[in-house]
C-alpha cells in the first residue's frame, strides 16, 4: 500500500468543537426516547466513548474506542438486562475503534495496525499480551478502522479516505486478510469512510454503509447503504456519490455509471455508521431480516439530523423502505444527548447500542403487550 502523510484539515476541528458544544448542554438527562409500541430503551452499560461492539462465545461484549484509547469487555452475570462487570482489557492504543472475534481470540484494529488477543474470555482477569497481526499505515482523518469476519473466515477492514475528498489511493477501500494478516488484499473500492460492515445471513454478501463527503451543502450527497457482489467492485468515491451525483471536483474524471449504486440512499449527513441484519425473534415480524443502523448524527448541517436508529426494509436484497426506529438523542432544540455507533444483537434478541458521546450502552428491547 502506498504511504499517506498525516493530514490536517480545518473540518476535523470544526466537527470536534461542534459536537463537544451540543453535547455539553445536554448532558445531564437521559434521552427522551421515541420508539414504536411495545420497544424500550434501557441503560445497559457506561463505558467511555464506546464504539464498535463484539460478541464473544461465553457472552462477553468488548467494545472498542476511538479518543478514549482502551478497549473493554462487559458481562451481565446475573441477567438483569445489565452489565455488571467491566474490564479494561487494554489501553493506550492509537484509536483502537473496531473489534472482532473469531475462535476465542479477540482482534483489535487500531489506527496502526490490527492486534489479536488469544483465549481472550478466559483471561479477563489477566489480558495476554496482544500477537501483531497486520501494521497499517496511521493517519488521522478516517483513520480509525471498522472490522468483522465474513464467511470466507477473512477479516475484513474499512480505511478509510484521508480527506474529505480526494483521489485516496489504496485507502477509501475495504481490504480483507487471513486470520494470520496474510493474503491482504482489495475487496471494494471506492468507499470513502465506513464504519459499519455486515454480513447478510441469507446469502453471505457484505453489507457496509459510507459516509458521503461534506461541502456540498444541507441536502448532498446522501450516506449510503450498500451491497458487494464480490471482489473488485467500485463504489464511487470521490468522482460520484448516491450512483448518480458527479462531485463538483473530480467528477469529470469518470462517469457515474461505471460504478456501482448504492442499494439505499440515506438521509445526508446522518453519518451512518454500525449496521446489523436483525436475525433475532424477540422483534415483531416485521422487523426480522432487516437492517438497523445506526445514524451517528451530522455536525455541519443548518439544521442537525440522523442521531438515531434507522431501519432500512429489505425484500430480497432490494431495499423497500427507509424509517426511523429509534429517535431522542436529538431534541426538537437542537440539544444533542448522545450519539449512536454501533449495534450488536444478543442471544436473547435484544440489540445493543453504543453511544460514543454519552459513554454508554442502551439495550433495545421489545414486551409484547399483555391482554
Amino acid at each position: 500500500m502506498a504511504n499517506i502523510g498525516l493530514m490536517s484539515d480545518l473540518s476535523m476541528v470544526i466537527c470536534r468543537t461542534f459536537v463537544i458544544f451540543m453535547f455539553t448542554a445536554g448532558a445531564a438527562a437521559e434521552p427522551a426516547w421515541q420508539l414504536p409500541p411495545g420497544f424500550t430503551v434501557t441503560a445497559w452499560a457506561e463505558v467511555p466513548n464506546a464504539r464498535a461492539l463484539a460478541l464473544g462465545e461465553r457472552g462477553t461484549v468488548f467494545v472498542g474506542s476511538r479518543t478514549d484509547g482502551r478497549v473493554f469487555a462487559l458481562r451481565d452475570t446475573n441477567g438483569d438486562g445489565r452489565a455488571d462487570k467491566r474490564w479494561t482489557l487494554a489501553e493506550g492504543l492509537d484509536m483502537p475503534t473496531g473489534v472482532a472475534v473469531r475462535q476465542g481470540a479477540l482482534y483489535v484494529a487500531a489506527s496502526g495496525g490490527v492486534l489479536r488477543y488469544d483465549d481472550i474470555e478466559a483471561r479477563l482477569d489477566a489480558p495476554p499480551d496482544p500477537v501483531p497481526v497486520r501494521s497499517l499505515t496511521a493517519y488521522r482523518h478516517h483513520g480509525w478502522r471498522d472490522i468483522a469476519f465474513g464467511p470466507d473466515d477473512r477479516l475484513y477492514i474499512s480505511l478509510g479516505a484521508p480527506c474529505n475528498v480526494c483521489d485516496p489511493g489504496d485507502f477509501g477501500a475495504i481490504w480483507r486478510m487471513l486470520p494470520d494478516g496474510s493474503a491482504f488484499e482489495p475487496y471494494a473500492m471506492g468507499v470513502r469512510n465506513s464504519v459499519g460492515l455486515a454480513f447478510a445471513p441469507h446469502d453471505g454478501r457484505l453489507w457496509f454503509t459510507d459516509n458521503g463527503r461534506d461541502w456540498m451543502g444541507d441536502d448532498l450527497p446522501p450516506d449510503e447503504l450498500n451491497r458487494a457482489d464480490g471482489v473488485g467492485q467500485h463504489f464511487g468515491f470521490p468522482f460520484c456519490h448516491g450512483g448518480d451525483i458527479a462531485d463538483p471536483e473530480f467528477g469529470a474524471r469518470r462517469r457515474c455509471a461505471a460504478f456501482e449504486p448504492p442499494v439505499q440512499r440515506l438521509d445526508a449527513h446522518v453519518a451512518a455508521l454500525g449496521l446489523i441484519f436483525y436475525t433475532g425473534e424477540r422483534f415483531p415480524t416485521p422487523y426480522r431480516g432487516q437492517i438497523l443502523i445506526a445514524e451517528h448524527g451530522s455536525w455541519n448541517r443548518s439544521t442537525p439530523v440522523g442521531y438515531r436508529i434507522s431501519l432500512v426494509r429489505l425484500s430480497g436484497n432490494k431495499a423497500i423502505g427507509y424509517e426511523a426506529l429509534v429517535t431522542g438523542w436529538l431534541e426538537a432544540s437542537g440539544r444533542v444527548q448522545g450519539r449512536p455507533v454501533d449495534l450488536l444483537q444478543l442471544p436473547d434478541g435484544s440489540v445493543l447500542i453504543s453511544d460514543d458521546a454519552a459513554g454508554r450502552i442502551w439495550r433495545l428491547d421489545y414486551r409484547q403487550a399483555r391482554g
